[in-house]
């Protein structure tokens, strides 16, 4: 028996819609789509801060400590890859400064190579290629990755550069907070002075030098002349590494559209950061204020005084250590979170909802293929709903909520950024056969 053509149109339309699949429709159906892509990308954050004394023989990674990041909660979340950060502060700029960041710079990368080699090899490797990261992945073992945070420990010797990248370095910031000898840092915008109206002679050789080595450059602390000059003199592309969306929240540490643009157009990626103040200020400011008001009260109870997190580094080294020896300063945050857990009308937090929204407006100005995702936790980072490793899985949550495909998602949280670092490492690898 022949189908009446006249019903064929009926008949496609029918099959067609009853093949395409339906969309989330509740909580339940969206967390349940969210694990199971969550489970199939390779989950990458682009900024960890550590503490060398967290990578000891009896501290370290392998055990559920107070941290941000170590391998129990990154386990429980699903984070696959943790780019961990040779960070330096910014200090003097003179030998005595340089050979200090320097051996600063250096304990830091020893660490994270005694985490891998040898606390445990079994459960984390060290990726530098793209490669590495889907090869140690399909091993079954968490990723480690190394980024520099400040110029400053290259000193006025070019061949640290090639140092670092040898020892694992695959991207590196030429500033932080406070101008280097490499380049101006945001912060030159408080009071308007700038020590070298962007790049440094030296810090465009050091651009060089990182196109040549196969280093990704950071434009998350310079200044934005620095970052227009690294822009223009990169024959690769470059990332942010930890920055949101200056048009949703007006800091300097974020990225303006016209920045946001030279980074497109340059064929980088800004890995959205969860950082409460770089998010939502306003959020941020209302309830730290609260919070203080909290802690100030439990501290006076105590008989000892409640330092913040500026006010805490201001000190000097010795009472900083005699403090952190004490440990109240952590009893009082422990007591205060509970205390706050309890008020029903307690200003709201920053919180996950909040960073997808930096997300959507930098995938809406500059396509996805631009956009990626950091945390800077264990160095001030962390939000209601990712304030810890242990829930990176909120993030895809929220990003199935907001619509995202799973290609998308792969895209955001890993995709993009070894994208970048290919094709730095390739266009090094033509620099070095020119030369």
């Amino acid at each position: 028996m022949k189908l009446n053509t006249l019903l064929l149109p009926v008949v496609i339309i029918m099959l067609t819609t009853s093949c395409k699949p339906e969309g989330p429709k509740t909580e339940e159906e969206i967390i349940a789509i969210a694990k199971d892509i969550h489970k199939r990308v390779i989950t990458l954050d682009t900024h960890c801060d550590i503490n060398v004394a967290n990578f000891t023989d009896s501290i370290n990674y392998t055990q559920r400590l107070e941290n941000q990041v170590n391998l129990p909660k990154m386990n429980d979340g699903g984070l696959d890859v943790a780019w961990f950060i040779v960070y330096t502060g910014q200090d003097s700029l003179n030998v005595e400064g340089y050979a200090n960041a320097y051996d600063n710079a250096i304990s830091k990368f020893n660490a994270i190579h005694k985490l891998v080699e040898y606390i445990a090899p079994n459960e984390i490797e060290l990726a530098t290629s793209s490669d590495d990261v889907r090869r140690i992945n399909d091993a079954g073992k968490k990723i480690a990755m190394i980024g520099i945070e400040n110029g400053y420990p290259v000193g006025l010797d070019i061949n640290n550069v090639k140092k670092f990248y040898d020892m694992g370095g695959r991207y590196m910031s030429l500033a932080h907070n406070g101008h280097s000898q490499l380049s101006d840092s945001n912060t030159g915008e408080g009071d308007d002075v700038w020590l070298h109206n962007g790049l440094s002679d030296f810090g465009k050789l050091v651009v060089a030098e990182m196109n040549r080595v196969g280093m990704m450059i950071d434009v998350s602390h310079p200044s934005k002349e620095a970052i227009k000059q690294m822009v223009e003199l990169s024959k690769a592309p470059i990332i942010a590494s930890h920055s949101s969306a200056r048009a949703l929240c007006n800091h300097s540490r974020n990225l303006d559209d016209e920045q946001l643009s030279w980074i497109k157009e340059n064929g980088g990626v800004v890995q959205t950061v969860a950082f409460r103040t770089y998010l939502n200020t306003e959020k941020s400011e209302a309830r730290n204020k609260a919070a203080n008001a909290i802690r100030n009260q439990i501290a006076d109870s105590m008989g000892v005084t409640y330092y913040g997190r500026r006010e805490f580094r201001s000190l000097d080294k010795q009472i900083r250590d005699s403090i952190i020896e004490n440990g109240y300063l952590s009893k009082i945050e422990d007591i205060a979170e509970a205390k706050v857990a309890t008020m029903t009308d307690f200003p709201a937090d920053v919180n996950v909802q909040d960073f997808v929204n930096h997300i959507d407006y930098l995938v809406e100005k500059m396509g996805v293929d631009h956009v990626g995702i950091s945390s800077d936790f264990d160095g001030g980072g962390g939000i209601e709903g990712w304030d810890d490793a242990s829930e990176t899985l909120n993030v895809t949550i929220e990003l199935v909520r907001r619509g995202y495909s799973e290609a998308e998602i792969e895209q955001l949280w890993s995709g993009n950024l070894l994208r970048v670092l290919d094709e730095v490492q390739a266009v090094a690898k033509q620099l070095q056969t020119q030369s």
